[in-house]
Order: C-alpha cells, then sequence, then structure tokens
C-alpha cells in the first residue's frame, strides 16, 4: 500500500524529469485495467473520478471502490476527483477519503475563481487532501461547461494571484488543449507554459492529453507538467473493446466472459501514456 501523498509524487516527478499519469475511469473494470496496467510497469498512477460518474453511481460508492483498489495496489495509486464545479461536492469527496480534489471554477472571473478555490482548499487542508485548480480554459464541452473560443490562454498573473491567495497545491492551465479527441493537431503554447511555471512554484497540470504528440507531451514536462490527464482515449477503448467482444461471443454474455480481453486493450493504452510520460519503473 502506498503511503506517499501526491504532493510527495508530483514533487519526485518534478526532479526526476517525468509526469504522474492521471486517467479517468468509469467502473471497476476499467479502473482495474489502469491499476493492473501501472503495477506491470511499476508507475504511480491517478485514478481520476469525472462529476459525470456520479448520475449513475454515488460519490461514495465510486470512491470507496478505487480507494479499496488503492490500498490493494503493489504501486502509488492516488484517488483524484476531477472537474468538480462544486465546492460542496469537493467537500464531500474530502469527508469520503478522496485524498486529492479538483474544483475547477476556470469559467468564472478571476475574483470568483480564488474565492471558490480558496474555500475548498480550507477545507480540504485541514482533512491533509490535496487541491487542484484551473486557470486559462480548455477547450471541447463536458459537465464542467463548453469552451470553444479562441481566449483560452492562462494569464500569468491570474496564475500567480490565485496561487499566492488560495495555497492551492496544483494548477491545471490553458495552453490549447481540449477535452475529447481532436480534429486536428492541437497547438500548444509552450512559451506561456515556460512562463507560467517560471512565476509559481507549484505543478502544472495538462487536461485533455488524448490525441496530443507524444514529443509535445514530453516538451511540456520538460518545460514543467507534472500531471498529464487521459481520459477520452481510455473511455473509447473500454466501449469500442466491449462492443467488439459482444459482437464475437453473440448472445447472453455474461460480462465476466468478455472482460478480459477488454481489460487488456485498455492496459495497452494505460501502458504507452505511461511511457509516454516516462514514469515505468518510477514507483
Amino acid at each position: 500500500m502506498n503511503t506517499k501523498t501526491l504532493k510527495e509524487l508530483l514533487r519526485e516527478a518534478d526532479e526526476g524529469g517525468y509526469a504522474i499519469n492521471a486517467f479517468n475511469f468509469t467502473d471497476v473494470w476499467d479502473m482495474l485495467s489502469i491499476v493492473e496496467a501501472a503495477e506491470e510497469e511499476k508507475a504511480p498512477v491517478i485514478l481520476m473520478a469525472h462529476p459525470e460518474n456520479f448520475s449513475q453511481e454515488s460519490l461514495g460508492m465510486c470512491g470507496a471502490m478505487a480507494l479499496q483498489a488503492a490500498r490493494e495496489a503493489s504501486v502509488p495509486v492516488i484517488l483524484h476527483l476531477d472537474h468538480s464545479n462544486s465546492i460542496d461536492v469537493c467537500k464531500a469527496a474530502v469527508d469520503y477519503g478522496f485524498p486529492s480534489v479538483m474544483i475547477d471554477a476556470s469559467s468564472q472571473p478571476l475574483a470568483e475563481n480564488i474565492r471558490r478555490v480558496k474555500a475548498v482548499v480550507d477545507y480540504a487542508h485541514s482533512a491533509g487532501v490535496h487541491v487542484e485548480a484551473e486557470m486559462g480554459r480548455i477547450k471541447g464541452g463536458g459537465i464542467e461547461g463548453g469552451y470553444y473560443g479562441n481566449d483560452f490562454l492562462a494569464q500569468v498573473s491570474d496564475c500567480v494571484a490565485l496561487v499566492e491567495e488560495t495555497g492551492v497545491d496544483c494548477l491545471a492551465v490553458g495552453i490549447g488543449t481540449a477535452h475529447g479527441f481532436y480534429t486536428e493537431k492541437p497547438e500548444l503554447n509552450f512559451k506561456r507554459l515556460e512562463e507560467i511555471n517560471n512565476a509559481v512554484s507549484v505543478p502544472l497540470v495538462l487536461h485533455g492529453g488524448t490525441g496530443v504528440p507524444r514529443e509535445d507531451v514530453q516538451k511540456g514536462i520538460k518545460l514543467g507538467l507534472n500531471k498529464i490527464n487521459v481520459g477520452t482515449c481510455i473511455a473509447a477503448t473500454y466501449m469500442n473493446s466491449m462492443r467488439d467482444e459482444l459482437v464475437k461471443f453473440g448472445d447472453n454474455a455474461f460480462t465476466i466472459d468478455i472482460v478480459g480481453p477488454v481489460k487488456e486493450r485498455i492496459k495497452a493504452v494505460v501502458k504507452e501514456w505511461i511511457g509516454v510520460c516516462m514514469s515505468a519503473g518510477k514507483a
């Protein structure tokens, strides 16, 4: 069982020149695929529960499942609440034992973003829980809101203000990535990333990792990214693999009949991303 905190793992990643992979999961099968792949690669990993999960399963149930997987894992596994725009949901996650939460108020004016982040930080830090915030915008749609404009770049002065006034532990920054699959090659603003990294002391996070070229991810890691979020390719692999196995099996399959090959395909994607982020053998 891991005894390191996310703050410690991110510091080690920064010092070691790699990033921690953070993968969204929806249920026990993709969650276990992520953990098993991390164990086989001897890599630390973050399991991210998105608020969309909670429309079908409770926050407590989702958290309990992942926390047990973390306890049983042979590598560091950290459960993280991803992209919550609700202070109350973040507080509930803290109460359920989540060791890390994200409060996403990036759609709000700076003052309101700071207010919401500070409210979560004050509550979470009293329980020793890590907090992530966001500055700038991640393009695309999601439960946290859609954004398709061009004014997405995180501003350096805003990042400094938010970090200094809230005491947040890490910061997701808008530098040109998007949620979902890209329709063309993403153009990341590495100059802005470097400027932000030089201006703040907290680890930086890249959202919208699916589809970002390997060389761009690794360049971003060199410029200060310590956590790389990936979700879309995990969900797509899960559902597409499940469809393929159902078609091959035919009618009346039990879940256990088909889940083995599905997990292996998810694990292959996870391992590929562990390689991109250079975290294999870092557990």
